[in-house]
Formats: structure tokens, sequence, C-alpha cells
């Protein structure tokens, strides 16, 4: 799994797991990197565009998708 470095206030870098739908999410706060599963490749892709990464990981994955402890 590759994290990919973005834009954001609190977000150092995310990545995705395709073939097992799971979402990595790593804060600039934290080394720990956390997963998400069952996120289809679409949420993934909408939040990559996202104008804000952290408030579309707040509305749309955080509380909607199963975490998984950390990577």
């Amino acid at each position: 799994m590759e994290l990919i470095p973005v834009a954001s206030s609190n977000v150092a870098a995310v990545g995705y797991d395709e073939s097992k739908q799971v979402f990595y999410i790593q804060f600039k706060s934290s080394q720990k990197v956390y997963e998400h599963h069952q996120v289809p490749k679409e949420v993934y892709n909408d939040l990559i565009n996202a104008d804000s990464v952290g408030s579309f990981y707040a509305r749309n994955i955080k509380k909607q998708y199963p975490a998984g402890g950390t990577a």
C-alpha cells in the first residue's frame, strides 16, 4: 500500500487498496495510518478530488465505513 501526500491542513497522506476496498489515512499529528474497510473506489476518487480532503473524510468516510485500526 502506497500513501499519496495530499494538500490538507490536517491530513498528511492517503492510500487505497482497490482489491480489498480498504482506505488508508495518515494525519499530520500522528505517524499512525488508519484503515477504513468497504470503501468504494468512487468514494476514494471523490476524496482525492475534493476541495478539502479533511472535510470530505469527516463527512463521507469517518463514520460511514468501518474502521479497522491502524496499518
